[in-house]
């Protein structure tokens, strides 16, 4: 659902065709909320949020990179202005009125500015940071603590797959700091160095996750550089997507007669990178569901190691992409043909893939 005068009002937009005009992060939860509705986005602006880029390139809406122009109304159902100039979103507004389309403007609430009577050393003091898993995508799924959070921020620095519907209507800065697999992406450094410069502020700062910050999120780095810095850090768990992807598409990760157990392991580096630190043949041989994270490049180099190792190549297998979200796409196949289905399929990241007998399950009436 998409809202809008300040996003109290709530409009279906499930098959609506809508004019986001701006890409930059005062556009970002808009585009997000407007996703998680179901609704045909097109994006307008000369530049994008690494977030925004990453729905484009996987094809979640399309972006036009160059200047709004009143045409570009035509054939829309409703029109966003959101590119944070108060002025460009007028005339968007006015051509959607001129062209009969619908139209909401955002509330633009100032972010929270420090109190100038305030003393130095106690906002100092009030700065800090809480990491906060948001679950894996949909902004039902982030835990009522980390909601909390979230609403109660000066400064949101959020990732590419968090929920990014939650920060709707928040007064708080956004920042975004996406990280884009073969494309754009901010270093953990400047990430680590954004949160502690934030939090010495005197901000209350959230870093914004998807899943868990504790699983392949590298919130145990962030813990390091605010704790060098002397930064206060809290932690929010989140529900992880190792498990909340294959639930959503009926996989229980474990099942009595089927598992006993499940490993979750990342397949970034595929079997034999000297980067690799997973021993392929023990997991061929546990006997326990695996469960692959960042691993769609990666499925034909480690399925071959798995069947190499001596894994049945009948197990079955399933991939889970978009897991939480209306372009949500389950691939079912068995170890051998998993790879080249979900290259067939051309299924893209986040995806998750299950390789034991839970990915074969059926409920029985």
């Amino acid at each position: 659902m998409a809202r809008a005068d300040g996003f109290r009002t709530t409009l279906a937009v499930s098959g609506r065709r809508v004019l986001v005009v701006g890409g930059g992060t005062p556009a970002l939860a808009e585009v997000a909320a407007l996703r998680d509705g179901g609704a045909h986005v097109t994006v307008v602006a000369p530049r994008t949020v690494q977030s925004v880029s990453d729905l484009a390139d996987r094809g979640v809406l399309t972006w036009h990179p160059r200047a709004y122009a009143s045409s570009d109304l035509v054939g829309h159902d409703l029109a966003v202005p959101a590119t944070g100039d108060p002025v460009l979103d007028a005339e968007v507004a006015a051509d959607a009125a001129a062209a009969q389309v619908w139209c909401t403007v955002p509330d633009r609430r100032a972010s929270p500015r420090a109190d100038p009577d305030e003393n130095v050393e106690d906002r100092t003091e009030r700065g800090r940071v809480v990491l906060v898993g948001g679950g894996p995508g949909d902004p039902g799924l982030i835990t009522v603590a980390g909601l909390e959070a979230v609403r109660s921020a000066d400064v949101v620095v959020t990732d590419r797959l968090a929920p990014l519907g939650v920060l709707q209507g928040l007064e708080a800065e956004i920042i975004d700091v996406g990280k884009i697999p073969r494309g754009r992406s901010t270093p953990q450094e400047e990430i680590n160095r954004i949160l502690v410069e934030q939090a010495k502020a005197g901000r209350r700062v959230v870093r914004l996750k998807g899943g868990d910050t504790f699983v392949f999120g590298r919130g145990g780095e962030e813990v390091e550089a605010c704790a060098a810095a002397g930064v206060t850090v809290d932690v929010v768990p989140g529900v992880t997507s190792a498990i909340a992807g294959p639930a959503l598409a009926g996989i229980p990760v474990t099942h009595r007669g089927l598992s006993q157990g499940f490993t979750v392991v990342s397949g970034h580096v595929p079997p034999g990178d000297p980067r690799s630190t997973l021993d392929w043949t023990a997991l061929a041989r546990s006997g326990t569901d695996l469960v692959l994270l960042m691993a769609v490049a990666t499925l034909p180099a480690i399925t071959e190691t798995l069947i190499a190792e001596g894994l049945d190549p009948e197990t079955p297998a399933a991939t889970v992409a978009d897991a939480t979200l209306p372009t949500q796409r389950v691939v079912r196949a068995d170890l051998a043909t998993i790879a080249a289905r979900v290259a067939a399929e051309g299924v893209g990241a986040p995806a998750i893939t299950v390789i034991g007998k839970v990915a074969g399950f059926t409920p029985t009436a």
